[in-house]
């Protein structure tokens, strides 16, 4: 991990990995924890293996969808780890996404009370970790996270 580049949050999540894995793969629960609510996502493609898609679409009332993400899985290690990145789409063409490109890696790991569950989001260059600080990381992906954390443990 590189301070200048990255930002990382990490949570205790009280459900066993393949809970926590699953809200992760599986579509329909994906779409209940990814965007803070009360945004409403929806899972155009979700393809947890290495090359595949992910894609998805956010509507504020449920009935009007904008893009959201358009990025592609670059290493699926079942139960443990997924890497994505915005800066490749899903049809595997270099983009420059607003409003940061990031490759996100997502590890998760057993733990006494459950998962310990990390994301560790690497951008470019200093000034796009700044940006992606200065727009709410840390304030969205907890709320993102809490939400998963509620998905995995029911």
């Amino acid at each position: 991990m590189n301070p200048d580049l990255d930002l990382t949050i990490s949570r205790i999540i009280r459900a066993p990995r393949k809970a926590v894995w699953a809200a992760w793969t599986d579509p329909a629960r994906f779409a209940k924890w990814f965007i803070p609510a009360p945004l409403v996502l929806r899972v155009d493609r979700l393809e947890a293996h290495a090359g595949g898609g992910l894609v998805t679409q956010m509507s504020e009332d449920g009935v009007q969808f904008t893009p959201h993400m358009d990025a592609s899985f670059l290493v699926v290690e079942e139960f443990e780890r997924l890497v994505f990145t915005n800066a490749i789409d899903s049809s595997w063409r270099p983009v420059s996404p607003e409003p940061v490109a990031l490759t996100a890696e997502i590890i998760f790991r057993d733990h006494a009370d459950g998962t310990d569950y990390q994301a560790i989001v690497r951008h470019g260059d200093p000034a796009s970790r700044a940006r992606h600080e200065e727009m709410g990381f840390f304030e969205g992906w907890a709320t993102v996270t809490k939400q998963l954390a509620e998905v995995a443990e029911q």
